[in-house]
């Protein structure tokens, strides 16, 4: 099931992947491919699996069955190290008790690409200083990371995963406590980045406007995958999400405007 077009180079195939909890289904034969350089967001309810579907992209958890692929190679077969290397990941919550200032935090991305106790050198330490600056927090370098807002502590994650150099930002639900102002500023960022990322989303209206494609979950099982226009659609969001909508054009860039009715009857679509 391709996202986009197949005559791009697919950097993560998923191929019947299913994850259970003893008998309970969380993740049910879902198969799907991303394209390199793809903004790829994940929509679904609370329950859904997006969170779930993550982790098995980066390796946090082992798939009951099926594969995920990087570039044609399963991961599970790839050593830490090495897929450390290709695929970052922003969590929605940061480190709690990070005792380490912004600048260390940053140097942490560099962990895959050095040895046991090596230091940094003048490369890496330019490194660390480039990314700070792209993502706006050189300021704060010397700032101790606990002291820094909810926004500015996923910029600093990003410079992370900016010194990773990955193929791939895997982010689940990085906005989630943002306000809108940096909820924007944070995708925007990632987008800019220029590399493949899967972002998972509440905010739909922010997929739309960000993502390239996207797959819609519900119940552990893939319903929709493809376009903004294509996923989300008034029909979609009221099977999946039991929600009255209308879906519209977003005056700057026509990408779907969702907006939602108040006191509808649920699990009915809306119909003018």
């Amino acid at each position: 099931m391709t996202l986009i077009s197949t005559q791009q180079q697919t950097i993560l195939d998923v191929d019947q992947l299913c994850w259970h909890v003893h008998s309970r289904v969380i993740l049910d034969n879902i198969s799907c491919s991303i394209n390199k350089g793809s903004f790829t967001g994940v929509l679904g309810p609370n329950g859904a699996g997006k969170s779930t579907l993550l982790r098995c992209f980066y390796r946090y958890m082992k798939p009951t069955s099926g594969v995920v692929r990087y570039i044609g190679d399963d991961i599970q077969t790839l050593s830490p190290t090495e897929y450390a290397k290709q695929v970052a990941v922003v969590l929605q919550h940061t480190p709690q008790d990070f005792q380490l200032k912004v600048a260390d935090v940053v140097a942490l991305g560099l962990t895959p690409h050095k040895s046991w106790l090596s230091r940094l050198d003048g490369n890496d330490h330019a490194a660390v200083q480039a990314a700070m600056t792209q993502v706006g927090v050189s300021d704060k370098q010397a700032d101790n990371f606990e002291t820094l807002s909810g926004g500015e502590k996923q910029r600093v994650m990003i410079a992370r995963a900016i010194v990773q150099k990955p193929q791939v930002l895997i982010m689940d639900e990085p906005t989630s406590h943002l306000d809108v102002k940096y909820q924007i500023q944070i995708m925007e960022l990632a987008k800019s980045l220029g590399i493949t990322v899967i972002a998972s989303f509440h905010d739909l209206n922010l997929a739309a406007s960000m993502c390239d494609n996207l797959l819609l979950l519900k119940g552990g099982k893939l319903v929709a995958s493809g376009s903004p226009k294509s996923v989300i659609t008034e029909h979609q969001l009221s099977k999946v999400f039991d929600v009255c909508t209308k879906v519209s054009e977003h005056p700057q860039h026509s990408a779907p405007l969702v907006t939602y009715y108040y006191g509808y009857v649920a699990g009915t679509d809306h119909e003018e």
